[in-house]
């Protein structure tokens, strides 16, 4: 690509061979983390993913995509350019959330992945685009945490009938199931376990783990059934568990929660431009969504999590299990679901004593 002192701006085609160069250079190693460790591959992903909706927004609009240079514009050149970048995101973030229907994650996500390709560009090329990219706003949303009751998971695990109802492969999906809910890792840490992460001392087996995403250790004494079940499945395979991909899982998970019978209505909520608003299964019979619909893989961590904290562990030795930070947002947020579990049956309790009639022959 040549540039010279006369290049005003670079044009849309320049501007995805700059962003498929960020794809290359991380997934070669040759762009890493500040701490010099390499960028995972699920960071990659999702460049290519923010590349496909750039590519689509450029096609389905006919947008011309600019990439000024600072140094080569005149001070009116560059308000015109930041009147460019302003409508460039306006516009940009309205076909995603119009046009896509994305909600405020998604947008956020890619946002944030525009504003890496512009700081890639002037940290790391030395391709000098301002700054105006820091005047792209991410949006961000609390999705629900969905996750199930400890007397869910106390049926799941020791039901003696429910093994009876279910084909094989979903005996398989159960018990994996069963032990994320129990060890609180991510699903990537889950399918990667092997047999020296099991270890067994003091007549105790015990799972030593080192977190991909942030190289966390982690220690975790196991129960009798989560033993069982990993002396029952990692005999046959090299890892502990049946390696089942994400996308399979999530499939699968649907069906065994409807062996469960978690039918429910559960709401959903969503925001689009930090407004929150009801999605529906079927919007046109305003059909909720259930219990059953929600399940997916990130339900193990989260059951895992919140079960602990709601029956009594302390915070600092949760977070020890789970690998989150003492100042996790994302970890505050488990025990604020937490808290407010304990306080509806709080008050279910004060309201019973609220309604109970009293008895003359107590004071008698």
């Amino acid at each position: 690509m040549r540039i010279t002192k006369q290049t005003k701006y670079l044009t849309t085609d320049q501007f995805f061979e700059l962003y498929a160069k960020l794809i290359k250079d991380t997934g070669k190693g040759t762009r890493i983390k500040k701490d010099g460790k390499r960028i995972r591959s699920s960071t990659i992903d999702n460049y290519i993913y923010i590349q496909k909706q750039l590519r689509e927004f450029v096609t389905e609009t006919n947008y011309g995509l600019k990439l000024f240079l600072i140094n080569n514009l005149t001070t009116k050149e560059k308000e015109q350019a930041a009147k460019y970048y302003k409508k460039f995101f306006a516009d940009f973030t309205d076909y995603l959330y119009t046009k896509k229907d994305f909600y405020d994650n998604y947008v956020g996500l890619i946002v944030k992945g525009l504003r890496t390709f512009f700081n890639y560009l002037n940290t790391e090329l030395n391709i000098q685009v301002g700054d105006y990219h820091k005047k792209f706003y991410i949006p961000t949303e609390e999705v629900d945490i969905v996750v199930l009751t400890p007397e869910q998971l106390n049926y799941l695990i020791y039901d003696p009938n429910l093994n009876t109802k279910l084909p094989d492969y979903l005996l398989k999906v159960k018990d994996i199931f069963i032990f994320g809910c129990t060890v609180a890792l991510r699903f990537s840490d889950l399918m990667k376990l092997k047999a020296e992460n099991l270890q067994f001392y003091n007549n105790t087996h015990y799972l030593k783990v080192t977190s991909i995403k942030t190289n966390t250790n982690t220690t975790i004494k196991l129960p009798a059934y989560a033993v069982d079940i990993l002396m029952k499945h990692h005999k046959k395979q090299k890892t502990l568990l049946p390696l089942q991909s994400n996308a399979w899982l999530n499939k699968c998970l649907k069906e065994l929660a409807k062996y469960l019978d978690f039918t429910e209505p559960l709401i959903k909520y969503r925001t689009k431009r930090g407004v929150k608003c009801v999605v529906y299964k079927n919007k046109a019979k305003r059909q909720h969504y259930t219990l059953a619909d929600h399940i997916t893989t990130h339900t193990m961590r989260r059951t895992a999590i919140t079960t602990m904290l709601r029956l009594g562990m302390p915070d600092q030795v949760v977070r020890k299990i789970s690998g989150h930070s003492a100042n996790s947002k994302e970890f505050f947020r488990y025990v604020e679901f937490a808290q407010s579990y304990v306080d509806e049956h709080t008050d279910m309790v004060f309201e019973k004593i609220s309604n109970m009639e009293v008895q003359k022959s107590v004071f008698a």
